[in-house]
This record gives C-alpha cells, structure tokens and sequence, in this order.
C-alpha cells in the first residue's frame, strides 16, 4: 500500500485487515476460550503495529497491547489502537466485538475506524453515512454481564429500553447505525477503548465527551478514561443533566 493513502482510508484498512485476521485465527479451531482471545489479541496487534510503523514512520502509537513508552508524548499525530476489543466475545464465537484504530491530533481524536467483522461491517470518519431515525422509546446500550448503576438510573429517568452488548465499540457502533441512542458507560475505560470509536460518532454527528460533558482528550501520560457518554446530539444536554444526579453511582465494564 502507498504511504500517500490518507489517514481516513489507512485506519479503515487497517482495521478491516485486522479484522480478517483475527476471524482466521477463530475460524482456525486451533484455539478456544482465553487462549483464542490471547492469540487474536497478539496477532492482531503484531499486524496493526508492524502496518503503522510502515505506514506512519514519524507517528506516535498507542496500543492496548504493546508497552507504552514516553515516546508519544512528544508526538502531534498518535495513532491508539484496540486490536481487539471484546476479548470474551470474540472468545465466545460472538459477533459483538471490535478493532479499533484512531489517529489522535494534538489530543482530539480526528480519525477512527471500527471494524465489525462478526458483522462485515467497517464504520469510518472518513466516510460518514446519514442517521436513522431515533428509537421510541429511546434505547440505551449496557453491559451484557454488569450494566452500571448510572445507566440503569438514568435509562429509567428517560423511559429508555436497556439493550446488553458486548464490546464497546460495538456499542458506540450501534448508536451509529441506528440500533441504539445511548450509549453511556462509567466503570472505566482506557483510551484505546474510546479513540475510534469517538472519532467514528463525531464524524457522524453524534455526540461524544465524558459524562460531565466534558471533552474527551487522548495521548496523556494516565492512558485511563473513566468515563464515556455517546449519544445523538438532541439528548446530550439531558443526559449530561442527569448523569450530575449524586443518586446514580455504580460501575459497568
């Protein structure tokens, strides 16, 4: 591949590779359970990796699965990567899980690509579609093995129906295409959890912050995000309202 390809396109094919591999490596039968998630997740991670520094020579990455190094904190472009989010479910021969590859610029994150490969699908900031309508009653997407307390409180105060999934980026997925409203999450994250997928929902009209509204800032020295609200922009200010109740507090994963 040509290193002129541009950034939208290098992290949507990045992720689309990624995700072929890791179905390979499933779909192998060499692996079960945690060993299959240990040997997707190193995989993966070798080829994203190996890609970006072919790729992107001069770029700073940040990956879950590599050590972190002081590195690229001096860098402007960053490149924060999950090689495989939803390490159970990819396990489990589910479909909700996700690789995600963003390129952070001076904190923001500009660029994002998920990929769905249990789906066939890969959602890009480079190539936005339009928003379905929104669910009536709204729908909120929680942890399928322990949605937050937070979540339950505020889906409550909204009339919203609990939807349970897997990773996060296929939950923020979801609010994209549509199957979903919100999806807010408080039980701690990491950055490479948030990148893409915040890249992918701001480009395609969503909003994105912490739950305080606050935004959301990548490559910093404590890579740990405790918190994630991704909506559509007409119940952001309400949620955020309702996410300050000091009655609602819990943790989801």
């Amino acid at each position: 591949m040509s290193a002129a390809l541009d950034d939208a396109a290098l992290a949507a094919h990045l992720a689309e590779t990624a995700g072929r591999i890791l179905l390979t490596v499933r779909e192998s039968g060499l692996f079960a359970g945690k060993a299959l998630g240990r040997a997707g997740d190193q995989v993966a991670n070798q080829f994203l990796i190996h890609a970006l520094r072919e790729q992107r020579p001069d770029d700073g990455i940040l990956s879950e699965e590599s050590k972190d190094t002081p590195d690229r904190l001096t860098k402007s472009r960053v490149w924060i990567v999950d090689p495989l989010d939803g390490t159970r479910e990819y396990g489990e021969g589910r479909s909700d899980w996700a690789v995600h590859v963003a390129l952070a610029i001076d904190g923001e994150p500009v660029i994002g690509a998920v990929a769905l490969p249990g789906l066939d699908v890969t959602l890009t900031s480079g190539a936005p579609v339009a928003l379905q309508p929104a669910n009536t009653p709204p729908k909120m997407l929680v942890s399928r093995t322990r949605p937050a307390a937070e979540a339950l409180a505020v889906a409550e105060s909204f009339g919203a129906e609990l939807v349970p999934m897997g990773s996060a980026g296929a939950k923020a997925m979801a609010v994209v295409r549509g199957e979903a409203d919100i999806y807010l999450h408080t039980g701690g994250q990491y950055e490479w959890d948030s990148a893409a997928p915040a890249a992918v929902a701001l480009a395609h009209g969503l909003h994105a912050s912490r739950i305080d509204g606050a935004p959301l800032v990548y490559n910093q020295q404590d890579v740990a995000m405790p918190d994630l609200l991704i909506c559509r922009k007409e119940m952001a200010d309400s949620l955020i309202a309702a996410c300050r109740n000091p009655d609602t507090k819990g943790r989801d994963e």
